[in-house]
C-alpha cells in the first residue's frame, strides 16, 4: 500500500461518514477504512479510475467536484501548487463551515508547502508524521462562491510559421503557462505528417492536436490522455481558436493500448512523469505498440529528450527509425509502418 495511505489508516479514527478521497493513490485504501467510513474517490487519472472501478470502489473521473454530499474530504497533495489551489477552492465551495478537510502527502512531494495553502480557509494542524509523509487537518472557517472552470485557465500564444494558436491550459496540465521546448522542436514538422485519422498521444493542453487541425480542416484528431484536465484543456484550446469540434475526438486512455486502430499517423510528445515520479512505461509502450495501431502506410512522429533511448524500441517494431531533427536537447523521431495489407 502507498505510504500516504498507510498514514491515513494510522489516523483512521479521525474519519467518519461519507468521505471523499481526492487524488488518492491507486491502492486499496478505500476498502481498508473502518465501517463508519463510506469512502469514494475523485480522480482525474483514467488509469486509476478504471482500477478503482474494477476493485468495486466508488470512483468519479472528472475535473469537477462529484455531484454528491460528503462529510469529510482527504486530499492527496498533487504535484502542482496551482492544481491544489483549484481543489481547495472547489472543496470549500461545496462543503460548509466546520467540515473537516485532511491533507496528506510525501515530504519530498511538498506537503509542508501544501499545508500552508490550507491557511487561507482555516487553521491547519499536523496530526501525524510517518513513512516520510505528513497528515494535516483543517476545519473550514471560510467558504467561497464556486468559480467556473474557465476562471482557472492560463492562456498563451504559440506562433509556428504563419500559424498562430492561443493555448488554454488548466492547472496541473503539462506546460501550463508556456510552450515546452520539445513541442516547439516538433511543431514545424507537423506539416509533413500524413493527413487523415491522427492520434495525439498525451495531448496535454492540445497544442499538437490544435495545430494539426488548423493545418488541415479535414483531419480527424484523436486526442488521447490519461488526465481529465488535459482532455478538457484540449477542448478549451479548440474552442478558443474557433476550430471545428467535430474534428476532435477526446478519449481518456489508461495507456497507448487504448488508442484507436487503423490510424494514418500517431504524433506525440510522450509523457514520462507520473505525479512527482519519473515513469517511462507509457512512452515505451507507445514505441512498442504504435505499429499495431497504424494503417499499412501509417506514420509515427515522436519528439523526445536526446538521452531517452527510444530509437531502438521503434526499430524493433518498425525496422527503422529516422532522426528528423536533433535540436536543443530533443530529437524528432519518425517511422513508417509500410506493412503489406
Amino acid at each position: 500500500m502507498d505510504p500516504r495511505s498507510e498514514v491515513v489508516i494510522r489516523q483512521q479514527d479521525y474519519l467518519n461518514g461519507q468521505v471523499l478521497l481526492i487524488n488518492a493513490p491507486n491502492d486499496q485504501l478505500a476498502k481498508n477504512l473502518p465501517s463508519q467510513v463510506q469512502a469514494s474517490v475523485w480522480t482525474w487519472s483514467y488509469a486509476d479510475h478504471q482500477s478503482f472501478q474494477s476493485a468495486g470502489i466508488n470512483s468519479h473521473f472528472s475535473v469537477e467536484f462529484p455531484q454528491a454530499s460528503f462529510d469529510q474530504v482527504v486530499i492527496f497533495v498533487p504535484k502542482s501548487k496551482e492544481l491544489l489551489n483549484y481543489i481547495l477552492h472547489v472543496v470549500v465551495s461545496q462543503l460548509t463551515l466546520g467540515q473537516s478537510v485532511f491533507l496528506v502527502g510525501e515530504k519530498k512531494g511538498g506537503v509542508e508547502r501544501a499545508a500552508k495553502q490550507l491557511l487561507q480557509y482555516g487553521k491547519a494542524f499536523k496530526i501525524d508524521s510517518a513513512r516520510h509523509c505528513q497528515f494535516w487537518h483543517m476545519k473550514i472557517e471560510k467558504t467561497e462562491i464556486h468559480k467556473p472552470l474557465d476562471h482557472w485557465l492560463k492562456n498563451y500564444i504559440v506562433q509556428v510559421n504563419q500559424q498562430q494558436l492561443e493555448i488554454c491550459a488548466l492547472p496541473g496540465v503539462f506546460s501550463q503557462d508556456h510552450l515546452d521546448v520539445g513541442t516547439a522542436v516538433l511543431l514545424p514538422y507537423l506539416s509533413q505528417v500524413k493527413s487523415g485519422k491522427i492520434a495525439d498521444f498525451g495531448c496535454g493542453a492540445g497544442i499538437i492536436s490544435a495545430y494539426l487541425a488548423k493545418l488541415n480542416p479535414n483531419q480527424h484528431i484523436f486526442a488521447l490522455d490519461v488526465d481529465a484536465f488535459a482532455l478538457r484543456s484540449t477542448e478549451f484550446t479548440f474552442q478558443k481558436n474557433d476550430l471545428n469540434l467535430a474534428q476532435l475526438h477526446l478519449q481518456p486512455v489508461t495507456g497507448f493500448v487504448d488508442a484507436p486502430k487503423d490510424l494514418d499517423a500517431i504524433v506525440s510528445n510522450p509523457p514520462f512523469h507520473q505525479g512527482i515520479h519519473t515513469n517511462y512505461d507509457a512512452s515505451e509502450e507507445l514505441c512498442q505498440l504504435a505499429k499495431k495501431h497504424l494503417k499499412s502506410s501509417g506514420e509515427l512522429w515522436i519528439v523526445a529528450n536526446r538521452f531517452l533511448n527510444y530509437p531502438p524500441l521503434i526499430e524493433q517494431s518498425f525496422g527503422q527509425c529516422l532522426v528528423k531533427a536533433d535540436q536543443q536537447g530533443f530529437k524528432v523521431l519518425y517511422a513508417c509502418a509500410n506493412r503489406v495489407s
